[in-house]
């Protein structure tokens, strides 16, 4: 790939914004709520957008500590632009997913060169993770914009001549919105990459004199301080105790059975970084293995071998990858701050292949992408039978498990998989045919997202999440602010979000609530399962269904109801063996 004119660069960058876009908006509104953060953070920015308090985040009316603010001020926002819907309550992940596209190529484009920034930007983009987590209601998202913008600025400003030292701003600036988005781990995180490879190359000295510390931990504090500041003096202990929960609570010990091996982020990254995660542990090694070497020595790295922004990548991604397995609450997207390094460095890796063939490690990385590929196949391969065998026990979550099946999703996923593979191994193996192998894999990853997005989400959404959301949504409808909402059994916070009130959750175990609800003189709805009825208290006996949708049902104490205008009956559900 040779350098072109600036008019073309233009175009090239538009279409690789063009790509984000569809890739993080395509049907972006199309599948109801995950549950559970997505529908807390969603009602927590509803709640917000409908109260007008921006200081503090609520969820079914209560006070809501789990995460800072910021993420709830873009979604109230978002909500005033769009109307209170799904679309509304992700569109600011999307926009930060796309943005930290745009970011990720600038910065590489500026210190590195066009080729390297388009490979980069696109390995960045064609993943699962950063897909994922751009297209849900949460804030990691966000959290990784911030962290990366926070991360090149101290690149920038530690590296940059002139005009350039300024960006050493953007250090303190990212850290603090992430801070404000998900708490300390937004200046955790930047401190400790800069920290590592500060110390690793002995440029502590090199920092007090560009890096501004004492200004810009001022300016840190002043963006990042008065919300909590605020918090803490309106709501006192009730917050100090359930953010200090949250946060030190969810680092010492496992919340919500959120846990695993210290192995546990590794299968994380080769999956969720997929293809590109086949190209990362070749340049990792040497990168640190070069730099360990020279650091020994006590001499000066030959540019030509060795790059010192791929060792700040590469400190990167173990700095982060570290922290979070030391952390006793394992998620599998609390890594995604790492990947724009692991993109930077693959990026660096895979043009030096280009450039030299011989380059070490380049067959056994195309072997390992297609292994990875040909598991992932596989896994495809075997999910209707295993969902047949286990489906038994997820109806407690899916009414209908034992009736429903996954269509013909997986089974195109594999073929997909094994195909593309079998090209990347083709050309990648082939020293004069090897850069188609980038294509290859990338349209690959592109065409499975697609697939899930199209093919796949739709049916998950008609029979899974879909069904006790709409029920939610129709009781809401016909309840006034006086009469009382429950749903019983399983906690589905997005109840809340589709009633758009609040709701009484009861678990099971939990009647006498449903008791006390039914005693008193006004409308009662219960949203429920079909097989959890026989599980009410005698009390409810006289309740009434007046809404079915697969296997959910809502009962009343007040046969009427209202039909949203416009809905008409959903098709029958397709049936295995059918």
């Amino acid at each position: 790939m040779t350098t072109t004119g600036p008019s073309h660069q233009a175009l090239l960058l538009l279409a690789l914004l063009a790509l984000s876009g569809l890739l993080f908006f395509l049907g972006l509104g199309d599948m109801g709520l995950t549950d559970r953060d997505e529908g807390r953070n969603a009602e927590a920015g509803r709640e917000m957008f409908e109260s007008g308090n921006r200081l503090t985040p609520t969820f079914n009316g209560e006070l809501r500590v789990a995460k800072p603010v910021f993420l709830y001020w873009l979604m109230d926002q978002s909500y005033r632009l769009f109307g209170v819907n799904e679309f509304a309550a992700r569109f600011p992940s999307a926009l930060f997913g796309v943005g930290l596209i745009f970011i990720h190529y600038l910065f590489l484009a500026h210190r590195r060169d066009r080729t390297i920034a388009l490979f980069g930007a696109l390995m960045l983009l064609l993943n699962l993770e950063i897909l994922g987590l751009g297209r849900m209601a949460l804030t990691d998202s966000v959290l990784i914009f911030f962290t990366t913008a926070s991360l090149y600025g101290f690149w920038l400003g530690l590296h940059g001549e002139g005009g350039m030292r300024r960006w050493i701003w953007a250090f303190y600036i990212g850290m603090a919105l992430a801070t404000l988005t998900k708490g300390p781990v937004g200046f955790a995180l930047p401190l400790i990459v800069a920290g590592l490879y500060l110390t690793w190359t002995r440029r502590w000295r090199n920092y007090w004199q560009k890096g501004v510390p004492l200004a810009g931990m001022l300016l840190f504090i002043l963006l990042a301080a008065p919300w909590y500041v605020a918090m803490f003096l309106v709501h006192g202990e009730a917050y100090a105790s359930g953010a200090k929960a949250n946060t030190i609570g969810r680092f010492l010990s496992p919340m919500e059975g959120h846990h695993g091996t210290i192995f546990f982020y590794l299968p994380v990254l080769l999956l969720g970084f997929f293809p590109w995660s086949a190209l990362l542990p070749v340049p990792l090694y040497r990168t640190l293995k070069d730099w360990y070497h020279l650091r020994r020595a006590c001499t000066q790295p030959d540019p030509a071998r060795t790059s010192e922004l791929d060792l700040f990548a590469a400190l990167w991604i173990v700095g982060v990858f570290v922290f979070f397995t030391a952390s006793s609450t394992r998620l599998p997207h609390y890594i995604g701050p790492l990947f724009p390094a692991a993109a930077l460095l693959t990026a660096s890796y895979w043009s030096r292949c280009l450039q030299d063939p011989t380059t070490k490690g380049i067959r056994g990385s195309i072997h390992l992408m297609m292994g990875l590929g040909y598991l992932l196949a596989i896994g495809f391969a075997c999910l209707p039978t295993l969902y047949a065998t286990y489906a038994s026990k997820m109806v407690r979550e899916f009414p209908l498990a034992g009736q429903v099946g996954l269509g013909s999703g997986p089974y195109v996923a594999a073929t997909l998989l094994l195909l593309g593979m079998a090209l990347v191994g083709y050309l990648g193996l082939n020293d004069e045919r090897r850069g188609g192998a980038f294509w290859a894999a990338g349209a690959t990853l592109a065409g499975l997202v697609l697939i899930v997005i199209v093919v796949a989400t739709p049916h998950i959404n008609r029979y899974v999440i879909a069904p006790p959301q709409e029920l939610a949504y129709a009781a809401g409808l016909n309840l006034s602010p006086q009469d009382q909402f429950i749903a019983y059994g399983t906690t589905r916070p997005s109840s809340v979000f589709y009633a758009k009130r609040k709701t009484l959750f009861v678990p099971f175990g939990e009647e006498d609530k449903i008791r006390t609800a039914l005693k008193e003189p006004k409308r009662v709805i219960i949203l429920l399962q079909e097989s959890a009825q026989s599980k009410l208290p005698a009390e409810a006996v006289t309740l009434v269904p007046i809404l079915k949708r697969y296997g959910y049902v809502l009962l009343a104490n007040q046969p009427m109801v209202t039909i949203p205008e416009g809905a008409v009956p959903p098709p029958p559900p397709t049936i295995l063996g059918h």
